[in-house]
């Protein structure tokens, strides 16, 4: 390939699908709110301290996800008469849930150092379903075949 061809290839990939997705949630803290949310974490008192966020930051980037369809922003009920709300995950937002467990899979693989502080940070995921310890995996939805970076190709 030429540099010529290559620097096309470049240029034609600058909006796709990843950089359209990095653009809404590759910001420092944005993936850790989600994973927060996904915990179950809904009032922003408790992304603050449960993140140990600065607020000005936590504010923005809730803002982001809400105008970004990920979460939504709704009046906590059983608040106290001042401004409360709630965020809670939208469709959107649910359907990177395998991406948060992919990255902490990948995280307890390659970034731990063996010591008993790090190996307490993995978490184990239980299958409600068949209440079987589970890891994510990506699977062909035709043929139920594993999907990896050796046995796929773009194109038709």
């Amino acid at each position: 390939m030429t540099d010529n061809a290559e620097a096309g290839a470049t240029e034609r990939r600058t909006d796709d699908s990843v950089t359209r997705t990095l653009n809404l949630v590759g910001e420092r803290w944005t993936m850790l709110i989600l994973r927060q949310a996904f915990f179950g974490v809904r009032r922003y008192g408790q992304f603050a301290q449960s993140l140990g966020i600065p607020r000005p930051t936590l504010s923005n980037r809730l803002g982001k996800l809400v105008d970004g369809g990920l979460l939504t922003r709704e009046r906590y009920a059983g608040g106290p008469i001042r401004n409360d709300y709630e965020y809670r995950l939208t469709q959107a937002g649910l359907d990177l849930f395998p991406a948060i467990m992919i990255l902490m899979q990948w995280g307890d693989t390659y970034l731990t150092d063996g010591t008993a502080d790090t190996e307490r940070t993995s978490l184990t995921w239980t299958h409600e379903v068949c209440g079987s310890h589970t890891h994510p995996a990506l699977a062909c939805d035709q043929c139920g075949e594993p999907v990896t970076a050796r046995n796929v190709h773009l194109g038709s």
